[in-house]
């Protein structure tokens, strides 16, 4: 039941990690890329609701990556 269940769980968190990722503020354009950042700070705080979608970035991330490896002892066993 669960191997039939864990691929649909992790098409969605794929969906919504990517959804996270893309949704994050970015004053970082491709000039940051190679050090040519104009005055922007890297090591600034997060606030509100930039560090609650920051949070669930990386708790959608740890998801995805328990449903990853429960898969794959799932198929070994």
């Amino acid at each position: 039941m669960l191997a039939s269940v864990l691929p649909i769980i992790q098409i969605i968190l794929s969906v919504l990690l990517v959804g996270a990722i893309l949704l994050q503020q970015s004053d970082a354009g491709l000039g940051g890329a190679f050090g040519g950042a104009t005055g922007s700070n890297p090591f600034r705080t997060k606030r509100g609701a930039e560090k609650t979608m920051f949070i669930a970035t990386i708790i959608i991330g740890a998801l995805f990556l328990a449903a990853t490896l429960l898969s794959s002892y799932l198929q070994l066993h």
